[in-house]
């Protein structure tokens, strides 16, 4: 078992979802457990969920392309086998690593897809501001500015990375790069949507909302939450 998971003090459960949350750590180290930690699972490994903070970190996707990177920075870059492009890291922004296996879940990748997505349109929704998709550019966004971006590796049926969502963060790194890949795309947050909730109340509603959704068989864009998710 891996350093982070075998160091985590703040963890709970559902009937099959184990919930760590880790606080602010090391991009590297993070990457490097959810690595191991999916080489060595089993097919009776319960599967994780891990809510973490990073230091500031770009992250480069195993097809990225180094230009969106619009300039040099102190900020390391990171090299990653996640899809996707480019994307920015740092404190107030809450992470949550999905370490799931698609094959007993009967998961398809976009059907896990969609409902990540819809995990964090639910977690909007608590907060009443509403959250859309775009089509053909994985993650979540309010007023056309991206809030969530997500990525996923897929291997031997199991998956890890996940979803970065806006928190109250310091922005302005995002303005070295195209955001995913895409050139003048706008970012925002909670705390600029009038939202004044912390890491960990997020973390705790995001944590309900992905456990509600994976244990649904139905999605439905314009599906509403449960009512026991309406907090």
């Amino acid at each position: 078992m891996s350093a982070v998971v075998t160091a985590v003090a703040q963890a709970t459960s559902t009937q099959d979802l184990e919930i760590r949350r880790l606080g602010c750590i090391d991009y590297q180290q993070c990457y490097d457990d959810m690595r191991r930690h999916t080489a060595a699972r089993s097919a009776s490994s319960k599967d994780e969920l891990w809510l973490v903070e990073h230091p500031p970190v770009y992250t480069l996707g195993q097809a990225g392309k180094p230009e969106h990177l619009l300039r040099a920075t102190d900020i390391p870059v990171i090299h990653i086998d996640r899809g996707g492009q480019i994307t920015y890291h740092g404190p107030g922004q809450l992470v949550a690593y999905l370490l799931l296996d698609l094959r007993r879940r009967d998961l398809t990748v976009s059907g896990l897809v969609r409902r990540i997505e819809q995990a964090a349109i639910d977690l909007l929704g608590s907060f009443h501001i509403a959250g859309a998709r775009r089509p053909g550019a994985p993650g979540v966004y309010v007023d056309d500015a991206k809030i969530a971006a997500l990525g996923l590796r897929i291997r031997n049926g199991r998956c890890y990375h996940g979803i970065a969502l806006n928190v109250d963060m310091d922005l302005a790194p995002f303005d070295n790069i195209n955001p995913c890949g895409y050139e003048g795309l706008r970012v925002t947050q909670l705390a600029d949507l009038g939202v004044r909730a912390g890491i960990g109340e997020v973390g705790d509603r995001f944590a309900h909302c992905i456990d509600a959704r994976l244990a649904s068989a139905r999605i439905d864009t314009l599906e509403a939450p449960p009512a026991s998710m309406q907090r």
